[in-house]
């Protein structure tokens, strides 16, 4: 079979005489003649060469000692009765004169160091420059008695042989000690000349020794490689038991090329013929890579040759990297299995990658549009070269998809490796012909494979035109995956292949539907939340003012800004009030969504039937605040959200007094900018937020020059994330300050200062500039408590409306004041005052101290009072009673034919959102 070397032998097969454990013997074992004899020999020449060596080591330690002293003591005196050496020590700077100078003479001394140091034992010099100045190591006593001493110590440098010797000036003082030594190992001795002799003789015994048994039994050791017969024929059949039973393929060539053995396995792995071994590797017909690989004789590790349907794992060294014959050695293993299964192990990482990757990336916004987008982007190209998302046009706009079986859909995302794609655009409607996989994939609802676009007339029915330009553009394979999610199709997903010239497989199909399965619940989510986020939108646009109401009192400019995060509870309010007077109303329900507009609707409602009420802003707040308190209590019963966070201020402005009177729910203070141009935060009570059971509301009055605006809004407009409320306030104040502008250009300026990049909640900005209604439009009387005093009163009201220009609404303003001021002279209390407002209508008041409230009702047939209200009633276009501190004030208001209402009726406002 072939030839074996000692190396390749079995490491656990035991040689004749040896059990398992033991070292195995060399070729010459003690148990022969021969090696008995030599081992004496040995023996014996080891024992002399050793006397020999411990003697000469004795006799060198004692003449190195006896040198070493002798060396240091000359050098020391030598140097310590140098020229100049007294000089240097008296200079400045000893080491700098000395240090050169000692290892100078140190290294031609062939010293290990030589120190010159004080009398007290203060090196100036030493071979490590970082120990000069410190104290010398040894017995310094007898010198500084002017005596020599050497002496053998541990120093810095090892165990050494030093002297020291005293230096001495021309009056014999020590005014310094010089000390060398040196290391006793650095003096050459016998030992250095003899040592090599003695070893060299006893080598060269030992050598004809050796030499004499070697010849004897070196033929025999070069055939049997060092085995016996036993040994040897046991180890052929080791080896031959191995070589063929193990698993892997076993090539043994030869220098010349020769195929020297081959095992069983390389046999059927090769199909090699029975002749085979002897043979030249190029004449056994082999894969021609694995034929260049075993003429080469160079070293492979783990190098694939695909031989037939097997693919092997060859490694391939020499054999003569140990002194054996030229050749190689080469082993083979059959890895088709393991590449099959790492390919397959790679594909379900890729893939187990993809969907991973897809779950982080789709869906990471409630946009539908967005998140079609992300699922054409996550799966080029990993997946398809092109991707395409065909959405129901009813999932854009939020509602439920139509339960047609093929739906027309808007192409909504596209992504691909390029550009210049001939695909469907963006936007594009598109209804797909029952013969389509589209088509079938939406009425199955099921993924469906074309992997051959040439070989598809259902997809090329759709429109032949755009089909040869895709052909053309070398798509050559689609996959069309429905999105469908909880029971409803929203749409198409489509996965095109061009550069992949493999086409879809089952197993991109199924990879496909995971996908788009996430995906379809990711758009349902954001097409549920679009459909709130519009009925929000449309429930709030529909609580909020549409507009401005027609009062002259205030001009007034708005901002409403919804929050991105979605739609809140913020609302304002500008309600006109009997009196000429305007109330200003700014509210903030905390929260977002459906709830939040609901709860700031209900809020609004009830602000507006109060003030109908003419209510005090305190008066109004508590009110409000009981309300909430109320309809928390009914939510938390029945297991609705509760109201939490509401806020509310109040303000009514009244142009005849030029006064404000204000009251704060929880609220953020308002700002004032006054003619001049200074600004203001008044000190006004804060309050509890509304519902909450507390200090009953304060009100504050405010006396304000016409020209001045009054600044009301929501928390959203100075405080976010990034900035305080109090660090907004101060930028609020510095945005107004000094400003001329008009409340229109001044919600813009304060808008470009404050407005967030991104708001987190809604802002609210209302700006009213405040107006005064002229003296000469207002008439005021005192009337005494008698009948008779009607009469004037009515003669100057008629004077008074013809100075007016509306003497035709004489009569009708006769009739209702004398009414009036009758049932305040009845039924009332003194003082009784009237007063006349020429605003964009003809108000008339009556006021006196009592608190009763007059009733219109119908009077019987027979009854003789009852009938004056209901006069009043029929001639005024509004009336009513409103309370005061001191009584109560009955007030009508007539309308006016526009050309003759005053300049300053204009309705001064503008708004926005």
């Amino acid at each position: 079979m072939g030839r074996f070397r000692p190396s390749s032998a079995s490491p656990t097969t035991p040689a004749r005489g040896q059990s398992r454990g033991e070292r195995p013997r060399s070729i010459l074992g003690v148990r022969s003649v021969a090696g008995q004899a030599l081992l004496l020999q040995v023996t014996v020449i080891l024992l002399i060469v050793t006397a020999g060596v411990v003697a000469l080591v004795l006799q060198a330690e004692r003449d190195s000692t006896t040198e070493a002293r002798r060396r240091s003591l000359a050098v020391a005196q030598t140097f310590a009765n140098s020229p100049g050496m007294i000089d240097a020590l008296r200079s400045p700077d000893p080491s700098a004169i000395l240090q050169p100078m000692t290892e100078t003479a140190r290294k031609k001394a062939g010293m290990d160091f030589i120190v010159i140091m004080t009398p007290e034992g203060i090196r100036y010099t030493h071979p490590q420059p970082e120990r000069i100045g410190k104290k010398f190591v040894g017995t310094i006593g007898p010198a500084r008695e002017g005596k020599s001493l050497t002496e053998t110590v541990t120093g810095p440098l090892g165990v050494e042989m030093q002297a020291v010797v005293p230096i001495e000036d021309s009056e014999g003082k020590v005014v310094g000690l010089a000390s060398a030594g040196m290391k006793t190992r650095s003096v050459s001795s016998v030992v250095n000349r003899q040592l090599p002799i003695l070893l060299g003789g006893g080598a060269a015994g030992l050598a004809l020794a050796m030499g004499g048994t070697a010849l004897a039994t070196r033929r025999l050791s070069r055939q049997t490689h060092g085995l016996g017969p036993a040994e040897m024929a046991r180890m052929y059949e080791h080896h031959d038991a191995v070589l063929h039973a193990v698993r892997e393929g076993v090539l043994i060539v030869s220098g010349d090329h020769r195929l020297l053995l081959a095992n069983d396995e390389a046999r059927r792995l090769l199909a090699l013929p029975e002749d085979a071994e002897g043979r030249q590797v190029d004449d056994l017909g082999l894969n021609p890579h694995m034929t260049e690989l075993l003429m080469s004789g160079r070293q492979a590790t783990d190098e694939v040759v695909a031989t037939g349907d097997r693919l092997l794992a060859m490694n391939q060294r020499t054999t003569d990297r140990f002194g054996g014959p030229p050749g190689t050695v080469a082993t083979l293993r059959d890895t088709t299995d393991l590449h099959t299964l790492s390919g397959k192990a790679a594909v379900a990482r890729d893939r187990l990658r993809l969907l991973y990757d897809a779950s982080v990336e789709i869906g990471t916004t409630l946009d539908v549009a967005r998140t079609a987008k992300e699922l054409a982007q996550a799966t080029v190209p990993k997946l398809a070269d092109f991707t395409t998302v065909d959405l129901v046009d009813a999932v854009l706009q939020g509602e439920e998809p139509p339960l047609d079986d093929i739906p027309e859909l808007r192409r909504t995302a596209i992504s691909g490796i390029r550009e210049d794609h001939p695909l469907y655009p963006t936007g594009r409607l598109i209804k797909f012909v029952p013969s389509t996989p589209q088509a079938r994939g939406l009425g199955s609802a099921r993924g469906v494979i074309a992997p051959d676009l040439h070989n598809a007339p259902g997809w090329q029915a759709q429109d032949p035109e755009r089909v040869r330009w895709i052909l053309d553009y070398g798509i050559h394979s689609l996959m069309t995956v429905p999105l469908r999610a909880r029971g409803v199709v929203l749409g198409v997903c489509n996965f095109w292949r061009s550069v992949r010239p493999e086409p879809f497989e089952e197993d991109d199909l199924s990879l496909a539907e995971e996908l788009v399965a996430h995906a379809a619940v990711c758009i349902d989510n954001a097409r549920r939340y679009t459909r709130e986020h519009d009925m929000a939108v449309t429930l709030q646009r529909s609580l909020l003012p549409r507009g401005l109401p027609e009062q002259s009192a205030l001009d007034v400019a708005y901002r409403y800004l919804p929050a991105q995060a979605g739609v809140g509870g913020d609302w304002f309010d500008v309600i006109p009030l009997p009196g000429a007077r305007v109330a200003l109303v700014v509210g903030d329900v905390v929260g977002h969504g459906l709830h939040a507009a609901a709860t700031m609707g209900r809020l609004r409602t009830a602000v507006h039937n109060f003030s109908t009420l003419d209510m005090a802003p305190d008066e109004l707040l508590s009110h409000l605040s009981e309300l909430v308190a109320h309809i928390d209590q009914d939510e938390t019963a029945t297991g609705s959200a509760a109201i939490t966070g509401a806020t509310c201020l109040y303000a009514i402005y009244d142009p005849v007094e030029r006064c404000c009177v204000l009251a704060r729910a929880g609220h953020v203070p308002p700002a004032v900018l006054l003619p001049d141009g200074t600004v203001e935060l008044p000190e006004l009570p804060a309050g509890t937020p509304l519902g909450l059971a507390g200090l009953p509301f304060e009100a504050t009055e405010l006396h304000l020059a016409e020209g001045s605006k009054l600044v009301l809004y929501t928390d959203g407009l100075i405080e976010h994330r990034a900035r305080t409320i109090d660090t907004g306030l101060d930028l609020l104040r510095d945005t107004l300050a000094g400003s001329d502008a008009t409340p229109e250009e001044t919600c813009r300026s304060v808008l470009d200062v404050l407005l967030p990049p991104q708001p987190e909640d809604d802002i609210v900005l209302l700006v009213a500039g405040t107006r005064a209604l002229e003296d000469d439009r207002i008439a005021e009387w005192d009337v005494p408590a008698d009948p008779a005093a009607v009469a004037v009163v009515r003669s100057e009201v008629t004077r008074r409306l013809e100075e007016w220009g509306l003497g035709e609404e004489a009569f009708t303003t006769e009739l209702i004041l004398s009414e009036l001021i009758t049932n305040a002279i009845r039924y009332g209390a003194s003082p009784i005052r009237v007063r006349l407002l020429l605003d964009r209508s003809l108000i008339c008041e009556v006021s006196d101290a009592s608190s009763t409230s007059p009733h219109l009702r119908h009077a019987a047939t027979m009854d003789e009072g009852g009938r004056g209200l209901f006069l009043v009633a029929q001639f005024a276009e509004r009336w009513g009673t409103r309370y005061t501190p001191t009584g109560k004030v009955i007030w009508t208001e007539q309308p006016l034919p526009p050309e003759v209402r005053p300049p300053n009726g204009e309705v001064g406002g503008a708004g926005g959102a």
